[in-house]
């Protein structure tokens, strides 16, 4: 789990992510947005304006679009410090326009949000205090100082003190609440998309554990047969050989290496098999799996069957899914993690539910972060004084977003409480995780559960 987590956080700058063309584009766009607002106020409201200084500014933000052309490849993506000086070229740039053409007065002003918005979604959190603050400089710059915009008669176009200080005041708030808005939005939105990918990498992975045990299970099965003829014909050698002890000898050879080839692929195969018959097992098998890799890790991890006192009473098969699987084993392992002695995995079920209950006998989920399990990087489970509970354990939280994705994708709902519960009286005093399908999401068919199923296919 954790080679899985640093696969996917090991490259997060999120500035690498936009294009040069990109940003030129938009510029492009804010080019000529500024010139037709220039030109209706000089020909349709007869404004008097600083044209030659206005050019000016609206040209250096042309000759940088058109340098950057020739500078960079098509594709190439902006460094954190190219972003930010490229973002707050626009920022200046837009400024000193504003300077030119009234300042708070003009209406454009408005416009000073746009690259804090994009810093805020684009940037590292230094990048975006560092832009925030100097939007907000140029806004009090504005607020006190600029070129007024004349009518053709000469007099200035002024609002009231009064209105100009709100409107700095406004400018300020939506600077700072559109800066943090954005960025957690676009952080909430980028820890789910990370997890996911996790969620994905997670899955293949025991996918892929999966065949190959699948594929190992099938070896031993089709070489058993010659293996066991090769220690047949080898006894056989043994007996006819009488007193020819160096053939004896390369007989004895033979059958010995004939038996360490069958124990070699009888325990490379323990993990799957891709007999038709193991494509589904008892729910308790399929458990055991799944519990297998923590039960020789120091505590006593006990799997127990809690058979139901009225209907079917025979344990329910299910499909040997990955989900559902790894999704159990990760549960386990954060059990085991926090227990002091004991993890109970109990197996229960009804005509039309399987529940699978995770209970161990540790201090349980803290109630700060109760309400917020399976969410992605819930970091820690408590303060870092369990760190030392958990030697080179250096999990991003991802465990149990994983985990809980994956045992929904099958079709399982989950809760988590805090023991003594209840309504699991028998599950201990720490953390408790109940995983409960419907029976029709997981259960092998009643046709092919016991059966006959026909021909093993082929892995692929």
């Amino acid at each position: 789990m954790a080679q899985i987590e640093n696969d996917v956080f090991q490259n997060q700058n999120r500035s690498n992510w936009v294009r040069v063309r990109t940003l030129a584009s938009i510029r492009w766009i804010a080019v000529l947005g500024q010139v037709a607002a220039v030109l209706a106020a000089i020909f349709v409201f007869r404004l008097d304006l600083e044209t030659g200084f206005i050019a000016v500014v609206i040209g250096l933000s042309v000759l940088l679009n058109v340098v950057s052309y020739f500078i960079y490849p098509e594709n190439r993506r902006l460094s954190e410090n190219e972003a930010n000086l490229m973002i707050g070229f626009d920022l200046a740039q837009l400024g000193l326009l504003l300077f030119l053409t009234g300042g708070l007065s003009n209406p454009f002003a408005l416009l000073l949000l746009a690259p804090v918005t994009i810093a805020s979604t684009l940037l590292p959190l230094r990048s975006t205090l560092i832009l925030g603050a100097t939007t907000l400089a140029i806004v009090t710059l504005l607020r006190f100082t600029s070129l007024p915009i004349m009518t053709a008669s000469g007099f200035p176009l002024m609002l009231p003190d009064l209105f100009v200080f709100g409107f700095w005041v406004s400018l300020v708030i939506g600077v700072i609440f559109v800066g943090i808005y954005a960025r957690q939005v676009t952080q909430e939105t980028l820890s789910m998309s990370e997890a996911l990918v996790a969620t994905q990498m997670a899955l293949a992975r025991e996918q892929k554990l999966t065949d190959l045990g699948g594929v190992v299970a099938a070896a031993a099965h089709e070489l058993g047969t010659p293996l066991a003829t090769i220690k047949l014909v080898s006894s056989e050698l043994l007996d006819e050989l009488g007193d020819n002890e160096e053939l004896k000898e390369d007989a004895l050879l033979i059958r010995e290496q004939a038996d360490r080839c069958r124990d070699i692929l009888r325990s490379m195969g323990r993990a799957g098999k891709e007999d038709q018959l193991l494509r589904q097992a008892p729910i308790e098998t399929v458990i055991q799996e799944a519990c297998e890799p923590h039960l020789h890790r120091g505590k006593l991890v006990q799997v127990k069957i809690q058979t139901p006192a009225e209907g079917n009473q025979r344990q329910p098969d299910i499909f040997r899914h990955p989900e559902i699987i790894h999704g159990i084993r990760n549960f386990v392992q954060n059990a085991v993690d926090f227990s002091q002695s004991t993890v109970l995995v109990a197996i229960s079920w009804t005509d039309e539910f399987i529940t699978v209950d995770i209970g161990d006998d540790g201090p349980g989920f803290p109630s700060s972060v109760l309400h917020r399990i399976g969410e992605p990087f819930v970091r820690r489970r408590r303060t870092e004084e369990t760190n030392a509970k958990r030697p080179g354990y250096e999990g991003m939280g991802l465990g149990m977003f994983i985990a809980k994705t994956l045992l929904e994708r099958s079709g399982a709902t989950l809760s988590f409480v805090n023991g003594p519960s209840q309504a699991k009286p028998k599950m201990g005093r720490g953390a408790i995780v109940t995983v409960n399908w419907p029976r029709s999401s997981i259960e092998a068919s009643k046709v092919t559960a016991r059966g006959a199923l026909g021909d093993n296919t082929l892995i692929t």
